[in-house]
């Protein structure tokens, strides 16, 4: 049962007075009073639906409703003084989880970004309901690895903290709650919190909503071991509370009197999760856990805090072997601090914690994190999974130390993630390389399962093969025992696989087949391959030496077995044979474009002023990175302005014919000319799709012809071209190959 504060405003019929609460909670979390319109607004909304399409949760209990849910966990965020955007996202998520209302209506009614923090909190749901499917073991993993892996996806899908900490507010909210639900709902939200929130907490540090979730969470999952430790401890956690604060007393007025300036004092009664982890941990009796109660004094410097520790110990004796200094002794992440632990008032066993301001900063949100010294989450976790875990932290430090203003505006992430993290069918996690295909993750599940691959359903719809996926996928993979991998799949232009694992253990797999399979299947690769870039009359034999092959046949085994690729024989057929002045060729192998390079007289390269002069100009002096847009002078070329810069917005607004959409370029390169012959059957879209690819692949369209034949429905296309290499001519016709109704991609012939 939800444990409903009395100060919170309630009716004589036992309702909550929506408008007076929120006029409440807004002040507690110190909102504007103009804000206030908004709360008031989402709570009517809540409430009225609620009244309207049933009051209670299934299976929470009586009084665990969808609006008195709503009422806690925006209380429990008033208390972090988070924005009105974010306090009444909390009130809604719920009647959109409980499908009283849709996202759509709440997006028209409060707009997008409240719409966006309940969406996310939503995904962050499906991550945990389709984890709590997962046994104990898959692939590899045991059940800390799972949670650990969960605990990343969930990180990797949050691109707002707010987000999370909504997430976080639902979580305690719902373990608060259920105390009167079923034991298998009990322990199953507990695992949940346990293995997931509560180590979500300690890493963004906020203490108290960690410890509330760990100790709940062990009442559930070891009773008799929290109710063992709640009998030793002898006393309630308000007594506790209550000598931490005597103790405060004592030491404020012993350091005043020593002329010790103090930043700040404060302490904790040890809560009993924590006491348990440690003794087992260390393997200690509950009368050698010494620090039950503990105090953490900050002070201006370093030589202040050995004054501090001197006046502790003169106060109360010192227990042997329980003092550390790691400010002359730092920890190897760097961690500083005094800690010392003494026989304080009433004979009761104290620690206390010594350091400066700037060494708490550093152990809070530093590389030397509470969250990291303590190891909460497994070692060597990805980069990308770091980096959004500090910015996460870095985001809730600025937040506090502006006294509870709006997060929005610093919330884009700015980290590539390494790693992304998917669901199987079963509700395990599998983590991935980015970009990673559902054939890598066939292979990653088992080597048979990516042989006899088939197809793939991705969030219960069919994908294609080469798609890449993305975090929070659920992926199921379908298999014949009839069905062989194609060798298209190690075609790296195709993307199909992207991991080295994936690649070897398919080459493993046609290594195995017979020798005289592979050379058919290598011929067969590079003489379609030869024929679509239309080169002809090739030293094979010579080729094959230069790649170190001995026969003919070796080189084609190679490109069967896939050891080496099409492309790689590519690039060495036009190093051999690929320059006019080879005397094994007449005419090299691709044409170099006659076009002049880009006229610059800049340091910098523009792409999209053609071969028109150029310049930087010198009212804004853009550099390369911020936004830039030309104007066609009269005489002079294009002058290069910042976006922003005021001459362009007065040409924009008075000679807009003269803008034109440039941008910053490498280096300008030799580029060659090609003609490319598409054959399809005619479609709608299909110009859409293939320019698409074009400008995907950075290539110049010089000019286009397209014939159609409304008889056979099929049409003809001329596309010329400018490439930088084979290698990107051969990528580009692959890609144009695999597009719906195209029958036939090929260069054209160089005569």
């Amino acid at each position: 049962m939800v444990q409903v504060r009395e100060d919170r405003p309630v009716l004589e019929d036992g309702s909550f007075d929506a408008p007076l609460w929120v006029k409440r909670i807004a002040v507690q979390a110190d909102l504007p009073g103009t804000q206030f319109s908004l709360l008031d607004d989402a709570c009517a909304t809540a409430q009225s639906l609620e009244h309207h399409k049933g009051d209670h949760l299934t299976g929470w209990g009586a009084d665990y409703t969808t609006f008195s849910a709503a009422l806690e966990m925006a209380e429990i965020l008033a208390e972090l003084q988070l924005d009105e955007e974010t306090l009444a996202a909390a009130i809604l998520y719920r009647t959109v989880r409980e499908n009283k209302i849709t996202l759509d209506a709440v997006r028209s009614r409060f707009g997008e970004k409240i719409a966006g923090l309940i969406d996310g909190v939503r995904k962050m749901a499906v991550i945990s309901s389709l984890s709590n499917k997962s046994g104990e073991n898959a692939f590899g993993q045991n059940a800390i690895e799972h949670a650990d892996n969960v605990r990343k996806m969930l990180v990797a899908v949050v691109d707002d903290v707010r987000i999370a900490l909504i997430k976080l507010a639902e979580r305690t909210s719902a373990i608060r709650a259920v105390k009167n639900a079923s034991l298998e709902k009990r322990q199953r939200i507990a695992r949940e919190v346990s293995d997931i929130y509560a180590p979500l907490a300690h890493r963004l540090g906020i203490g108290h909503i960690k410890w509330e979730l760990e100790d709940l969470a062990f009442r559930y999952l070891q009773p008799y071991d929290y109710k063992y430790i709640a009998k030793l401890l002898d006393e309630r956690r308000l007594d506790r509370q209550t000598y931490i604060d005597s103790v405060l007393q004592i030491l404020t007025q012993s350091l005043e009197a020593e002329g010790i300036v103090i930043d700040d004092i404060s302490g904790r009664a040890k809560h009993i999760y924590s006491i348990w982890r440690k003794m087992r941990r260390k393997g200690i009796s509950f009368s050698e856990v010494y620090d039950i109660r503990a105090v953490r004094i900050l002070v201006n410097s370093e030589q202040d805090c050995y004054r501090v520790l001197g006046v502790v110990h003169s106060l109360w004796h010192n227990i042997p072997n329980e003092f550390d200094d790691y400010i002359a002794n730092p920890k190897e992440n760097g961690y500083r601090s005094l800690h010392t632990a003494v026989k304080g008032p009433s004979n009761r066993v104290l620690e206390v914690q010594i350091r400066t301001q700037s060494m708490h900063e550093e152990a809070e949100f530093g590389v030397c994190a509470h969250w990291r010294y303590k190891n909460s989450d497994k070692a060597g976790s990805s980069s990308g999974y770091e980096q959004k875990i500090a910015w996460l932290r870095e985001v809730l430090e600025w937040h506090d130390e502006i006294g509870g203003a709006s997060l929005d505006g610093n919330l884009p992430i700015g980290f590539d993630q390494d790693r992304i993290y998917v669901f199987t069918p079963d509700g395990h996690v599998v983590d991935l390389p980015e970009k990673a295909t559902p054939v890598d993750f066939a292979f990653r599940i088992h080597s048979d399962i990516g042989i006899h691959c088939k197809g793939a359903k991705v969030n219960g719809r069919i994908m294609p093969l080469n798609r890449a996926l993305k975090n929070a996928d659920q992926v199921e993979i379908l298999t014949s025992n009839r069905e062989v991998p194609s060798r298209d799949w190690l075609n790296p232009a195709l993307g199909y696989i992207t991991t080295s694992r994936s690649r070897s253990r398919l080459q493993a797999w046609f290594r195995e087949q017979d020798r005289e399979q592979n050379v058919e299947h290598g011929r067969a690769s590079l003489d379609r391959e030869f024929l679509r870039l239309a080169i002809e009359d090739l030293d094979y034999e010579r080729l094959a030496q230069k790649l170190n092959l001995q026969t003919l046949d070796d080189l084609y085994a190679a490109v069967g077995i896939g050891d080496l690729t099409v492309e790689r024989v590519i690039n060495a057929a036009q190093r051999l044979f690929g320059s006019s002045n080879t005397p094994e060729v007449t005419t090299p192998l691709i044409g170099r474009a006659q076009h002049e390079d880009k006229t610059n007289t800049s340091d910098v390269y523009i792409d999209g002023v053609g071969n028109l002069l150029s310049y930087i100009a010198q009212c804004c002096k853009p550099i390369p990175g911020e936004g830039i847009s030309g104007y066609i002078t009269q005489g002079r070329g294009v002058s290069i302005h910042r976006q922003d810069c005021s001459n362009i917005l007065q040409h924009t607004d008075d000679e807009p014919h003269r803008i034109i959409k440039v941008d910053w370029a490498e280096k300008p390169e030799q580029v060659y000319a090609v003609t490319v012959i598409v054959e399809a059957f005619d479609r709608h879209g299909l110009l859409r799709d293939i320019t698409t690819i074009l400008d995907k692949e950075r290539v110049n369209v010089s000019a286009m012809q397209t014939e159609s034949d409304k008889n056979r429905n099929t049409v003809n296309m001329s596309i010329h071209i400018d490439v930088a290499s084979f290698t990107a001519l051969s990528r580009l016709l692959a890609k144009l190959s695999q597009m719906p109704n195209v029958t036939s991609v090929r260069r054209r012939d160089k005569s």
